[in-house]
């Protein structure tokens, strides 16, 4: 009888599991069939994202990290990771006792630093940062709907337009969408050809002096803070954007799964 592995504190629980296991695509048509865990691969995966490790310093009592690494990319490739999120989202907002379907959102960017091992970097001259910028969409209950991660560089208004692209995918009933004074200019009439939304900007009140909690936008920036719990997230260690977007995928993953099993 095989000895059982140490547990580690980043281990999807049993009802995590359950709901997880409803929402995640399996194959089971033609073709060669997974032979791991699947719950052993993911528990894997979330251990990287909760520790920060290397994919190679993954404890000997995982499957062999290659093959935990083949299986990201894999569901990388395969938009599985924004597939399971949308559907998590769906459940969790039910949990909230809202309707599955969200029609208000919340728009924000994040810039954070990159390791030199970046393929693409670019510098935010605003917040003097070299690196990469998490532009994310939650819904107003701060679980992320959508991301796309691009060099810093790239100016917030330029860079949700191809967010708004990709929400009309996987959420196009959203109606109204907050944004700061960064997406002033044309992103308002491309949220409403694109996606037929609204978009209003919060700004800050010009007499009231030092930080100011603003209605809808601190949504967004407390998911923002939750990112912080996982060390993965600290800096950008991704060598390509999109495996970027993948891991800010895998923490809204993991963070609704806490949720909805809670």
């Amino acid at each position: 009888m095989a000895e059982a592995r140490k547990q580690y504190t980043s281990d999807l629980t049993d009802d995590e599991w359950e709901v997880l296991q409803r929402v995640i695509p399996v194959n089971r048509g033609a073709g060669r069939k997974m032979r791991l865990s699947l719950r052993e691969v993911l528990n894997a995966i979330f251990y990287v994202l909760h520790t920060g490790c290397q994919w190679r310093d993954l404890p000997g009592d995982f499957p062999k990290w290659q093959s935990v690494y083949y299986h990201y990319y894999k569901w990388l490739k395969r938009d599985v990771w924004p597939q399971v999120n949308a559907a998590l989202c769906r459940i969790a907002r039910q949990e909230q006792k809202r309707k599955p379907n969200p029609t208000g959102g919340v728009i924000d960017t994040q810039s954070v630093k990159s390791t030199s091992l970046a393929k693409e970097r670019g510098y935010d001259g605003y917040k003097k940062i070299k690196g990469h910028k998490r532009h994310i969409v939650t819904d107003t209950c701060g679980n992320m709907l959508y991301v796309i991660v691009q060099t810093a560089n790239v100016p917030d208004c330029k860079g949700a337009l191809a967010v708004i692209k990709g929400l009309t995918e996987w959420f196009p009933t959203l109606k109204k969408l907050w944004a700061d004074q960064g997406y002033r200019g044309d992103v308002a009439e491309f949220v409403k050809e694109t996606l037929g939304a609204e978009l209003e900007i919060v700004a800050h009140a010009k007499d009231q002096p030092g930080f100011q909690v603003l209605p809808k936008r601190w949504v967004v920036e407390r998911t923002f803070g939750w990112f912080e719990w996982y060390r993965r997230l600290s800096r950008d260690y991704e060598r390509l954007l999109a495996s970027s977007a993948s891991m800010l995928y895998l923490v809204s993953i993991r963070i609704m799964l806490k949720r909805i099993a809670a």
